[in-house]
């Protein structure tokens, strides 16, 4: 484990004993002489190891900046190979950082010191080789540096609908997180001359997260990992497959996550009930407008601030209204050709079922203020290497790696999502619109 990892965990050690503290006071109990000394003692640690952990971490990345090619003086070269398109040291393009380091993983078969080694003599960047020396072994795999998943989000975000749509992305400290809320303003009134104020409180409540362990399975070819040197290209599609399958898992549980552990609260089951209106019978223009519109009502009454909605919903859905006509044969809302739907934007996603209800045909519309959900998640990413397990494929059938010649990049996330108002959020269920297209 590297010095600045251990400084983190050594830091996040002291500040749960800390929080302990903190915790007894907060339920109303009196902290003792020791006990305020201890809270003094604790605080002054946990100071002076950040400033340590800053000027650490400030160390490695001159490192990073300053590394020079690996000597091939024996060989009378000193240079890079031919192939290599840039030198050493040259920092990595963001976003293929992530893929080149689980690429010389998943070549070294999960051995990190022998895929650093790759890393510099293979001519890849300075901090490509620097993560693979100092990341910490986790259950079967490795963790990922900081950095590098920080990257990973960021390529997550034009692929994931709920995080493209604008949800608020922070760092769970500890795997937790907890948000204050108003749930209940004060009223300010009129009053006659000489007449008491009336008394008027304020509610709070909290959005509590905790992370929820998410994990993904992409299988990648051994002949597309077998690529010598540094190949954007190749680069490219491995951090694609990575970004698209996590994007695809966290959709699904931020959307209709159940909440029952271990699974995160997504959107249909944070929506209260007066928000979540079923399809209407009828399927005249005027119907569905009055659906739609009665959607958007639920948020508009509830004082939600609508500068940051938008919908999300099946491709199903959306394409059958935009081959909807009015009397006249014009198209009943034209704007679904640049991406909006009665004056705000939306995103389609297949994670949106369309084989609900008791028919098996049903699937459902969201109108959500997207700059109210949260996304807490911690900063840490692991993946694991393997040629011989096997996984299910989109169909449910068993296949194996070694049999195909693939290789299988697991990789885990931690994280939670919720709204800090549940009434930022409107569900229309059974929805048939489309069925048959």
């Amino acid at each position: 484990m590297s010095l600045v990892l251990q400084m983190r965990s050594e830091r996040a050690k002291l500040n749960t004993q800390l929080q302990a503290l903190a915790q007894l006071e907060a339920g109303g109990a009196a902290l003792s002489a020791e006990q305020l000394a201890e809270f003094a003692d604790l605080e002054a640690k946990i100071t002076d190891l950040s400033a340590k952990i800053s000027r650490a971490e400030a160390a490695e990345r001159m490192a990073a900046a300053s590394a020079v090619p690996v000597s091939e003086s024996a060989a009378g070269n000193n240079s890079p190979p031919a192939n290599i398109s840039g030198p050493f040291n040259e920092p990595t393009k963001p976003g293929l950082a992530m893929a080149q380091m689980v690429r010389l993983l998943a070549q070294a078969k999960g051995n990190q010191q022998q895929a650093a080694e790759l890393a510099k003599s293979g001519g890849y960047g300075a901090d490509v080789h620097m993560a693979l020396s100092t990341v910490t072994p986790g259950a079967g795999g490795v963790l990922v540096p900081t950095n590098f998943s920080g990257s990973m989000i960021e390529s997550l975000r034009p692929k994931s609908v709920v995080r493209r749509m604008g949800a608020i992305s922070l760092p769970l400290n500890n795997g937790n997180l907890t948000l204050p809320r108003v749930i209940g303003n004060t009223s300010v009134t009129y009053i006659g001359t000489e007449t008491d104020i009336p008394l008027s409180d304020m509610q709070f409540g909290d959005l509590k997260l905790a992370a929820k362990k998410a994990a993904a399975i992409v299988p990648i070819s051994n002949d597309l990992l077998a690529y010598a040197g540094v190949n954007p290209r190749v680069d490219a599609q491995v951090s694609a497959d990575l970004s698209t399958s996590m994007a695809l898992s966290e959709d699904l549980h931020f959307i209709r996550g159940s909440g029952v552990a271990p699974l995160p609260k997504g959107l249909r089951y944070w929506a209260p009930a007066g928000h979540i209106i079923p399809q209407p019978a009828g399927v005249t223009l005027a119907d569905i407008d009055t659906f739609l519109g009665g959607l958007m009502l639920r948020l508009e009454v509830a004082n939600v601030d609508l500068s940051s909605c938008g919908w999300l919903m099946h491709p199903r859905t959306v394409r059958w209204l935009q081959s909807l006509r009015d009397g006249n044969g014009n198209k009943a809302y034209p704007e679904i050709d640049a991406g909006q739907l009665k004056g705000y934007p939306f995103a389609l996603t297949t994670q949106i079922p369309t084989n609900l209800g008791a028919g098996g045909d049903e699937s459902e519309i969201y109108f959500v203020n997207f700059s109210d959900c949260y996304i807490g998640e911690d900063e840490n990413l692991e993946i694991a290497i393997s040629t011989e397990a096997a996984y299910k494929d989109g169909g449910g059938n068993m296949v194996s790696a070694f049999q195909r010649d693939q290789t299988l990049i697991r990789v885990i996330s931690k994280h939670d999502f919720g709204p800090r108002h549940a009434e930022s959020i409107a569900v229309g269920t059974a929805v048939t619109w489309g069925d048959g297209m």
